[in-house]
């Protein structure tokens, strides 16, 4: 029978809103099989009632556990050996604005933890913040390589309304990107592709394909530069869908791969730096934050450029190469 515990207090206000599952594996860190069988065996208990592993839990309901869950949690947590002590400090802060934080994080750093890399900003954030009733997540994802504006919601509500602000659009994201060759157009351009992922779990690539090619996900970007030259350009990026690898992707596919990247790119650029870094994020209630990359020498941005144009509309669009499914659309008008 399920017992109360001083040591789990009710939900609080940034746990609000989420399954009961998920809560208790942010709280309990868990595996989610072995909370998944209590919950479904009448071992916790919402409010002293039987409840669905789905069911949302709201502020101030009480959540009971089977005696030894807690026990269990502390022995999970609980360091074994001196590679379990937290790997590094939390990045720059940018600023915040409730429950949604913007770190500017650092080029090496993964997102999330990994193959190979246990490392990484949510492993950060969860450490710094193990004491919280809802640990701060990251809200989006940025490449282990790329630089910059990165949002970590503090709530879970916080968290739905970043990641539904992605889907709709009301979450703004610029970047910029050192690019090889002559970029060819001094307007803002948008850039339309269909891309499909393929290749084994952990080594994905994407592809550009047909647009009725099975799984091809359409790519919307704007591109405007900033500097144009002969070997090199400077191209700013504003995403308009959110796909992976997206602007790595798309400059591949226009033969202007990112410097430094070589997945997309030539293989020898493996050994350079990816010169690829998020400039701003625009939150869903209009505040804005931005860094500048910390690039250095003949690649160094010293000035914030302004932000590109809200959006594609008024822009039309010629016909896609039928051997390429890419296109460089015309200048917005």
């Amino acid at each position: 029978m399920p017992v109360a515990d001083d040591a789990f207090p009710p939900v609080s206000e940034p746990e609000s809103g989420q399954k009961l599952l998920q809560f208790l594996q942010r709280r309990l860190g868990l595996p989610q099989s072995m909370l998944h069988r209590w919950v479904r065996t009448g071992q916790v208990r919402v409010n002293g009632a039987r409840c669905k592993p789905f069911t949302r839990v709201n502020t101030g309901d009480s959540v009971r556990l089977p005696p030894f869950a807690l026990k269990m949690a502390a022995a999970e947590a609980a360091p074994d050996a001196p590679d379990c002590a937290p790997e590094g400090n939390l990045p720059p802060l940018l600023g915040t604005s409730g429950y949604w934080w913007v770190f500017n994080k650092p080029a090496g750093l993964p997102t999330h933890p990994g193959s190979g890399h246990e490392d990484s900003l949510a492993t950060r954030l969860a450490r710094h913040f193990a004491a919280a009733p809802f640990r701060p997540t990251p809200a989006h994802r940025l490449d282990k390589d790329t630089s910059g504006a990165l949002l970590v919601a503090a709530s879970y509500e916080a968290l739905v309304e970043a990641q539904e602000a992605l889907r709709s659009g009301g979450l703004v994201k610029e970047y910029v990107a050192w690019v090889q060759g002559h970029w060819p157009h001094a307007e803002t351009r948008l850039l339309r592709h269909y891309l499909r992922k393929e290749g084994r779990l952990g080594q994905e690539k994407m592809h550009t394909a047909a647009p009725d090619a099975h799984g091809a996900r359409e790519a919307l970007c704007l591109a405007r530069p900033l500097r144009i030259g002969q070997e090199e350009s400077l191209v700013q990026v504003r995403l308009l869908t959110g796909r992976t690898h997206q602007i790595r992707a798309q400059l591949a596919a226009l033969d202007h791969p990112v410097l430094g990247d070589g997945k997309y790119g030539p293989a020898a650029e493996r050994s350079r730096p990816l010169l690829l870094h998020a400039l701003r994020l625009v939150l869903p209630d209009g505040r804005a934050f931005a860094c500048l990359p910390p690039w250095t020498g003949p690649h160094a941005l010293t000035q914030m450029p302004d932000p590109l144009p809200y959006g594609p509309a008024g822009a039309s669009e010629g016909p896609f190469p039928p051997d390429k499914n890419r296109a460089i659309n015309p200048p917005l008008q």
